[in-house]
């Protein structure tokens, strides 16, 4: 049985319907939703209002949860914990994000939730999907996707 940690990501969507995604700072640079780990002792709503405080710098009101995503497998590489994420449905209450959190994230970008960049990570993908449907409350297991083979990252800014 592998490890759990626990972490928390939030569906926001912008006036035009499309959805604020991370490009991660290091390894395979997947896109995904922000968010990050719970700390000891913190409840997930307030994870992911610090966390997506940090990472982009917007202000959040939690609307709801979307669901939780137990991700598994270990992505075609060395072995990797289970995560179970929590996923949340959030508005912005601060508009315009930045990259707060350079060692972690590089870029921002809003996608349309029809066309989302690649690789984007196999739960932001689920759980863009279940919000997009409306869904809430939703349990799911989600399965690692095999790791890509990326040619050299690009660090041209995305705008926003």
């Amino acid at each position: 049985m592998n490890a759990l940690t626990s972490a928390v990501e939030a569906v926001i969507c912008d006036p035009a319907g499309r959805v604020l995604l991370c490009q991660q700072a290091q390894g395979h640079r997947l896109w995904c939703l922000p968010g990050g780990r719970i700390r000891n002792a913190e409840s997930p709503d307030r994870a992911v209002i610090r966390d997506i405080r940090e990472e982009t710098g917007l202000e959040i009101e939690v609307v709801d949860l979307v669901g939780l995503y137990h991700l598994t497998g270990d992505g075609g590489g060395c072995p990797l914990p289970d995560v179970l994420m929590y996923v949340f449905r959030a508005q912005a209450i601060h508009p315009e994000p930045t990259v707060n959190a350079p060692g972690r994230i590089c870029r921002l970008m809003w996608a349309s939730p029809d066309q989302l960049p690649w690789p984007t990570t196999a739960t932001a993908r689920a759980a863009i999907a279940d919000a997009m449907a409306g869904r809430s409350g939703v349990l799911r297991s989600v399965t690692r996707d095999r790791e890509p083979v990326i040619q050299e990252a690009v660090e041209a800014p995305i705008a926003l």
